[in-house]
């Protein structure tokens, strides 16, 4: 009698054992699949980008450095496949700052403020920037789920024997930053 409760025990620890191992995989490739729809969507910015600043460059000769910096970040950014969440936030937050001040500085061009290839651009552009905002509310969710499992007893031990660790959440830094700058380009 004492073998079978032992046994009972033991089975129960072995299907416990194998659940938890399941949730920390499906918890891990969450994590992935967040970072890469947040990759997908930080490089459908970064190819929105050539087509704005060709599209103000003309006009905007007293904005050269912000054009030129832009075009740096952008390059940065896409060279950065292989980088942490914190890592690239860094760069992505820059930019996103960049790619508003651009906008604030059209204001100060009739003409550009006007033209329908800038009109669009800015619309693609939010329309990414809104899209950007919900991978990163997926990939986090994502995130807290992982680390709840990797951090909560029992599945705590599944994890560190099995090597599940803590994924890092994609966060802005500057309080600024956060806001994504508003900028109404219709004539009036």
């Amino acid at each position: 009698m004492v073998q079978l409760i032992l046994l009972g025990i033991v089975a129960a620890v072995a299907l416990y054992a194998i659940a938890a191992y399941n949730r920390l995989v499906k918890a891990r490739q969450m994590v992935r699949e967040g970072w890469s729809g947040i990759d997908v969507q930080l490089k459908k910015r970064a190819n929105l980008i050539p087509n704005l600043v060709a599209a103000v460059k003309g006009y905007m000769s007293h904005e050269r450095d912000l054009l030129e910096r832009i075009t740096e970040l952008r390059a940065k950014a896409s060279g950065m496949s292989d980088a942490t969440p914190r890592q690239r936030s860094a760069v992505e937050q820059e930019l996103s700052s960049l790619l508003g001040r651009i906008f604030v500085a059209v204001e100060n061009y009739p003409d550009l403020k006007a033209n329908e290839n800038v009109l669009e651009l800015q619309r693609q552009l939010n329309q990414i920037e809104d899209d950007i905002q919900m991978a990163r509310r997926y990939y986090n969710g994502a995130v807290r789920e992982n680390n709840i499992l990797v951090e909560s007893f029992p599945s705590n031990i599944i994890a560190k024997l099995f090597h599940f660790t803590k994924a890092e959440y994609f966060e802005l830094e500057d309080e600024a930053a956060r806001q994504v700058p508003k900028v109404d380009l219709q004539p009036s």
